[in-house]
């Protein structure tokens, strides 16, 4: 009871700093004007006093002077981050040799003040520091506030695809620093504001999307059966090797998140957002990045690669040998390798082998961890808990990221100067609102795209339909198939067990129809860092 007396205290007092300096009555004029900023100071003569302090006391920082007798500040320094770990420390010191910076440094101080420091110092390192939070979210609340208005015009307007590129990439830059301030209110503003950005997108892709894909419009996007030809193939070289990583299901804001680990070892040479197919689904939309074709087309010209949605077996089995013919079509009669990586043992073999795969003008490796993550957020509990919201949807994905086999290889073409690419099939939308629908048994079971006879029953209008794949490029196994496709943040759900269905698919993270989310997916180019 003493401790949670001493700690609610604590919590509604001044920010206090405990100041340890063998000289602490020199420093009583900066002491008196931080108590006229509403600092409370704690003055200490010794390292021991300090430590004597903090047993009864709890403070937000500590000032910390280098150069006391007895317990020295670097060894108080080594006591302090063994104890109190979770509490600032900033060294204070008169000298500038380089090996006691390094030694403060590397105790991984808050801050390095060189004496004499005068109180406007002293007051930065604190707002820096203490009020960092506060003020970083009081500036990103203010700034999107004054975005707010600007972006809603956007919205509202007619955009073409460049100007739609650019607003996602604006959302999804205020999603990442927004998540950092933990501001409820304008966590909710930037949701709603991106629900209606959706709204319009699914309006501006269902007025175009059929053009795109029958070469009708002047302005298409790079899409799943372009990118490579476009973005791949002209870096290819004999001489030299690539690697393109291809993540499964990787939105353009989980990319965001895990780009700053990259960035100690890539630049950016080029950030694209080029547009999945529909549907927005592995059968499809990967198999036509690796093919280079449409999936109707695929089905026509390669139909010992195509799997129709009632075969039995992997969809996407034969993307190797998709890749060989579309490389060849091209005139790209280059060696290459292609892996399919689904668990962190074949990872670290294929890792292995990186020394033999350099002789490769291209090397291809497709990763399953971000698409596994989405369908076990609907089957398993404990995944689901783990990545319920977007933050922590991007927070796993980073996470895995940081430890995986794949940043290992990152770090090591680095090393050696090795250009790097990375790209998806599609990205994944968290679903929220069900639409009753009537289907055969046989229909498909995606959540987002369903294909079946026209004896579906669904409400037409909240949907994009294709009533002859034929227009989209799509296998039309009968006379009568469609492609319907759930738009916004909607799913289908069957009228038979309607609210089980709704219970257990409400809130997860599904992929296969029209968002920005599931479209908008990223291409970079990565150079390595001379």
């Amino acid at each position: 009871m003493p401790f949670l007396i001493r700690y609610l205290k604590f919590m509604l007092m001044n920010t206090k700093i405990l100041w340890a300096d063998d000289e602490i009555d020199l420093l009583k004029p900066h002491i008196l004007f931080l108590k006229s900023k509403g600092y409370d100071v704690i003055p200490a003569m010794s390292g021991m006093e300090a430590l004597e302090i903090l047993k009864t006391e709890f403070v937000n920082i500590i000032f910390l002077d280098e150069n006391m007798p007895g317990l020295s500040g670097l060894e108080t320094l080594q006591r302090l981050k063994k104890d109190y770990p979770h509490i600032p420390i900033v060294m204070i010191t008169k000298s500038e040799e380089e090996h006691i910076m390094e030694d403060a440094i590397g105790s991984n101080i808050a801050d390095y003040l060189i004496k004499p420091v005068n109180p406007n110092q002293i007051l930065l390192c604190l707002k820096k520091n203490i009020d960092n939070k506060k003020l970083v979210s009081e500036k990103v609340t203010s700034n999107y506030q004054q975005s707010f208005r600007e972006l809603s015009m956007r919205i509202s307007d007619r955009l073409s695809v460049p100007e739609w590129e650019e607003l996602y990439k604006e959302l999804v830059n205020w999603e990442l620093q927004i998540e950092k301030i933990e501001d409820e209110s304008v966590t909710e503003m930037l949701a709603a504001q991106k629900e209606e950005a959706n709204v319009q997108f699914c309006k501006f892709v269902q007025r175009n999307y059929l053009d795109w894909v029958n070469g009708r419009s002047e302005e298409k996007p790079l899409q799943s059966h372009t990118v490579l030809k476009e973005k791949l193939f002209p870096t290819l070289n004999e001489q030299k090797s690539t690697f393109l990583f291809v993540i499964d299901n990787l939105r353009y804001d989980q990319w965001r998140s895990i780009y700053p680990m990259v960035h100690d070892y890539y630049y950016i040479q080029d950030e694209s957002l080029c547009y999945s197919i529909l549907p927005t689904a592995t059968h499809y939309a990967r198999n036509a990045l690796f093919s280079g074709l449409m999936p109707s087309m695929i089905a026509k010209k390669y139909p010992q690669f195509w799997l129709n949605e009632g075969d039995n077996g992997s969809k996407n089995q034969f993307e190797e040998q998709l890749l060989g013919e579309y490389l060849k079509r091209y005139g790209k009669n280059i060696k290459y390798s292609y892996h399919k990586i689904l668990n962190a043992d074949f990872a670290k073999k294929v890792f292995d082998n990186f020394h033999q795969m350099l002789n490769n003008p291209l090397n291809v490796i497709v990763f399953n961890f971000v698409d596994m993550l989405s369908h076990a957020g609907t089957d398993v509990n404990v995944v689901r808990e783990l990545a319920d919201d977007e933050k922590s949807y991007r927070s796993v994905t980073a996470s895995w990221f940081a430890n995986s086999v794949l940043f290992d290889m990152i770090k090591w073409l680095s090393e050696r100067k090795i250009p790097v690419m990375i790209t998806t099939d599609h990205g994944t939308i968290k679903v929220d609102r069900a639409l009753k629908m009537v289907g055969e048994r046989d229909l498909n079971t995606n959540l987002r795209y369903k294909v079946g006879r026209s004896s579906m029953d669904y409400p037409a209008k909240e949907v994009f339909e294709i009533k002859n794949p034929d227009d989209a490029f799509l296998p039309k196994e009968n006379m009568t198939q469609r492609f319907i496709f759930a738009t916004k943040s909607d799913f289908f759900a069957y009228q038979n067990n309607f609210n089980q269905y709704v219970n257990l698919y409400k809130n997860t993270f599904q992929h296969g129809g029209i968002s920005m989310e599931e479209m908008m997916i990223p291409f970079v180019i990565l150079a390595p860092k001379q």
